[in-house]
């Protein structure tokens, strides 16, 4: 077995607590750490008499390989007084790199203030889970913007973690999410983060290439299991996944709204300016409130699906002393 290996069981029980257990309010949450390490750090690399960019690329480096280090040294530490301790560790930390079920009940609650006839408490909801301007959002709207929600959160949220789990362990599942939690409060194209926050973009956009493109077959298998329309999520993500300004995030969103039959993406509105951004899905309808219950459950077996497909990959690399 590699440094790096673990149980073949580790990562199935890990999307179990997840899908069981999701992320309990009030416990101690390891992205919490990640997000105050971001924000404690960020004036110290800023300080440096260097280029905004090459402080920022520092600060990723330096966040990133932390994290991979310190995980790594607790999992070796727990396995050497124990291997079940060493096995729980691991299974702890990428449990706490999933975030399946939570990302199932928020996009459930929005389709549930849709379903009462509560837009203005949906549309709240919905804001604090996307970057664009809420305000005015009509239920369709509304609507589209769980279902874009659930999609490219999928990879990131999901197949990402687990596909870096299965080959570089709990390291890498953290690893990967301190490079997500970086994006999401550095990587902005905006006057203060344009350079200092484009190394941790870029980065995120690289971890992220690989599992997005895995999302097509595990997403259209699994709309061929639930909805029947494999065969379009697939073709639909071919040839509409490049229709986003992200290099990844048009994937999985094309998956889905091939699967789901709904049009998505679209011009929005973004700090007050209106955004030309072209529709994903569309010879579509636009999506219904139900649409959003279906993209979670679709998440939900895309789940299962990637977690098989990421086990296999994991068995593979740790062959022959898996068990």
């Amino acid at each position: 077995m590699t440094l790096l290996a673990m149980a073949w069981y580790v990562l199935p029980a890990a999307v179990a607590i997840d899908l069981a257990a999701g992320d309990p309010p009030g416990l101690p949450h390891p992205v919490r750490l990640m997000g105050r390490a971001v924000e404690r750090l960020e004036p110290v690399f800023r300080k440096f008499s260097l280029p905004p960019g090459l402080s920022g690329f520092l600060f990723a480096l330096c966040l990133v390989g932390s994290c991979f280090l310190v995980t790594l040294a607790l999992v070796l530490a727990a396995s050497a007084w124990h291997p079940l301790l060493g096995v729980l560790v691991q299974l702890g930390i990428i449990y706490t790199c999933l975030s399946s079920r939570c990302l199932y009940d928020e996009a459930l609650r929005v389709r549930n203030l849709l379903a009462s006839g509560d837009i203005e408490k949906a549309r709240a909801h919905v804001g604090m889970l996307v970057s664009r301007d809420v305000n005015g959002l009509d239920g369709s709207a509304v609507a589209r913007a769980g279902v874009e929600t659930v999609a490219e959160n999928f990879v990131d949220g999901v197949l990402s973690p687990l596909f870096y789990a299965a080959i570089l362990g709990a390291p890498g599942a953290a690893a990967f999410k301190m490079a997500s939690t970086l994006d999401s409060m550095v990587g902005y194209k905006n006057e203060r983060y344009f350079d200092f926050g484009r190394a941790s973009a870029r980065l995120d956009d690289l971890l992220n290439w690989i599992p997005a493109r895995l999302s097509i077959p595990v997403i259209a298998l699994s709309a061929g299991l639930l909805l029947s329309t494999g065969r379009q999520s697939f073709q639909t993500a071919l040839r509409e996944g490049k229709n986003h300004s992200s290099p990844n995030a048009g994937i999985p969103e094309a998956a889905f709204a091939g699967a789901l039959g709904v049009k998505i993406n679209g011009p929005g509105m973004y700090h007050g300016r209106l955004v030309e951004k072209p529709w994903i899905g569309e010879a579509f309808a636009p999506p219904r409130p139900a649409d959003i219950e279906k993209a979670g459950d679709l998440m939900l077996i895309a789940t299962l699906t990637g977690m098989c497909a990421v086990t296999g990959l994991h068995v593979l690399l740790v062959l022959p002393g898996f068990f």
